[in-house]
């Protein structure tokens, strides 16, 4: 069975987000969505929230599941038996950060390949950051992310 693993942070999970599932859905048997701890960011959400998110905002894709982690994202790979590593890619300015994680990763575990998608072009510019930050002042997301998220946004933000 083709399993695949999704990580990221998703502070919050976007349109973006869920187009490069719905579309690795298709590809592999099933999809891991790999919410990281990630102690380097000031999350919005608690690592527990953001995968309560995605597991309500993905509930009707039953290929994909949600999983927190904080340990190495090989290691989270190889435990969940799946050896490809999804990540997506905007602009080309995200390439280099993205070809360098490949290479720690493939040195770390040589069989797990890592495989790019490219966003949708009206995704291009999306991200977690910039949707927390038209939220917080006032703006309108609801082209960026689903309602579920805006509704917990807008109790995490006031």
């Amino acid at each position: 069975m083709a399993k695949a693993v999704y990580p990221g942070t998703f502070d919050p999970i976007t349109f973006g987000h869920i187009d490069l599932l719905k579309r690795a859905a298709k590809i592999f048997d099933h999809v891991i969505v790999a919410v990281a701890h990630n102690s380097t960011k000031n999350p919005l959400f608690t690592m527990e929230e953001r995968v309560i998110l995605a597991r309500k905002t993905l509930k009707n894709h039953h290929n994909i599941s949600v999983i927190g982690f904080d340990n190495l994202l090989v290691d989270f790979t190889k435990e969940h038996d799946a050896d490809v590593i999804l990540r997506g890619l905007r602009a080309v300015s995200d390439f280099e950060y993205e070809f360098q994680l490949a290479g720690m990763n493939r040195n770390l575990a040589p069989d797990i390949e890592t495989i790019f998608f490219t966003t949708a072009e009206q995704y291009a510019y999306l991200s977690s950051s910039l949707v927390k930050e038209v939220a917080r002042l006032g703006g309108n997301i609801s082209n960026f992310v689903p309602k579920q998220v805006i509704a917990e946004m807008n109790l995490k933000l006031g």
